[in-house]
């Protein structure tokens, strides 16, 4: 093969590669939270960086592991949602590779059982793929005026808790969601899940 040969083929691959990357990061840009945006916030949607499929087997070991290594006795938070739910905040910690992850539970109080689909929002492919989930979850960073959408892969699978059955009177379920991490300076975020009232999470780590 001659060196212009070689040349021009490297070129190519290098747009391939380009083009690809900026695909998956304009498909990993969530579009809504299913709470819409609070008047007091004014904040803009960033782009959250999509998953690789290296990424989707470590979005499933994470959602397997969920709950592991926290504290349920920790209570970090509190939000008071519709229908006697209430959901603690037990951990939220900014890893390494540039995300924040929650984890916490979601407890039935009242004396029905109680739906679940709510909380994965009202954009359409979200819910589609990640049906009874957390996806519908957001953080507001109000001095940086952004909001931070749960990760997903370019299918719109969340790194989130999937698969949540309705909740029956006196029962609860562990959750965990994961997002792009905002700056580093940023230590105090808005947390919003649709149904629950918005709460403050301070960040660790």
């Amino acid at each position: 093969m001659s060196i212009r040969r070689t040349t021009k083929s490297r070129r190519v691959v290098a747009a391939v590669s380009l083009t690809a990357a900026l695909a998956l990061v304009i498909t990993g840009c969530g579009a809504d939270d299913g709470g819409g945006k609070t008047k007091d916030t004014g904040s803009e949607s960033s782009s959250a960086p999509s998953k690789s499929s290296d990424g989707d087997k470590g979005a499933k070991q994470e959602d397997t592991a969920a709950g592991d290594n926290v504290d349920p006795n920790v209570k970090l938070a509190e939000a008071r949602g519709q229908g006697g739910l209430t959901l603690v905040i037990n951990q939220v910690k900014r890893d390494s590779g540039g995300f924040v992850t929650v984890q916490g539970e979601i407890k039935n109080g009242s004396d029905a059982a109680q739906p679940t689909a709510g909380w994965a929002g009202s954009e359409e492919a979200v819910v589609r793929q990640n049906p009874n989930s957390v996806a519908g979850a957001a953080l507001i960073d109000k001095v940086g005026k952004k909001r931070y959408y749960i990760l997903r892969d370019t299918e719109s699978r969340c790194l989130c808790t999937t698969g949540i059955l309705p909740l029956q009177p006196g029962k609860s379920t562990a959750v965990f969601m994961q997002f792009p991490s905002p700056p580093t300076g940023t230590t105090e975020v808005d947390f919003m899940l649709p149904t629950f009232a918005t709460t403050s999470l301070k960040i660790s780590g």
